[in-house]
């Protein structure tokens, strides 16, 4: 048998590592498919077709 090397874990390997571990919990969380991080900030002014926008209306 041959000797075993010792190897040393890179400060490269440590970050690819760890994203690709961050990869695999955002995906067991939030499921699979795409799923945007930012979102744009909706104003409560605009028209919106929603039931809770629409009020009491006058028949």
């Amino acid at each position: 048998m041959g000797k075993k090397r010792k190897t040393s874990i890179t400060l490269d390997d440590y970050i690819k590592s760890m994203k690709k571990g961050n990869r695999e919990a955002e995906r067991e969380l939030l499921g699979p498919g795409f799923h945007s991080r930012d979102r744009v900030h909706r104003s409560s002014k605009i028209y919106s077709r929603k039931q809770k926008h629409k009020g009491n209306a006058i028949d």
